[in-house]
């Protein structure tokens, strides 16, 4: 068996959106995470997924038949032109503008965007100042 590898953060084990348009919403989603530096873990007829977010269709097996509906997703970002390019990338991938790249209020430092993907989930790309991480990611091998 090949040995395979995850990883996680803390809160979120993983997220599942089911989609109306797989096509869309991964040409949407590799745009956006290609600028996030957020390798495409792996796709099959009826699905994709890259760390934790699984997105698939209606018909696969893990949906039970049921659209997910609207959805708020916030992103890490590595810094502030990070969250710019994401911005870019998801409108030019069939996003829609939420909220153009500033300053927000929820914390001092916390600079976001918001757009709507092509199911009308709300996405965030969020960068929340200076920081400093104890690692990167918790990382899973079985």
């Amino acid at each position: 068996m090949e040995t395979q590898e995850l990883h996680r953060g803390r809160l979120i084990d993983h997220l599942q959106l089911v989609v109306k348009d797989l096509a869309a919403s991964r040409a949407f989603y590799e745009a956006v995470f290609e600028v996030l530096k957020v390798p495409m873990g792996g796709s099959g007829e009826d699905y994709f997924w890259a760390d934790e977010l699984f997105v698939s269709t209606a018909s696969s097996k893990a949906a039970q038949g049921q659209l997910t509906g609207r959805h708020h997703l916030a992103f890490q970002a590595r810094d502030k032109a990070m969250v710019d390019a994401f911005y870019k990338a998801a409108l030019a991938h069939g996003g829609r503008d939420n909220g153009a790249p500033g300053e927000r209020p929820y914390h001092p430092g916390y600079y976001a965007c918001f757009v709507l993907d092509p199911d009308g989930n709300n996405i965030e790309a969020v960068f929340h100042g200076d920081a400093q991480r104890s690692a990167p990611s918790v990382k899973i091998t079985f």
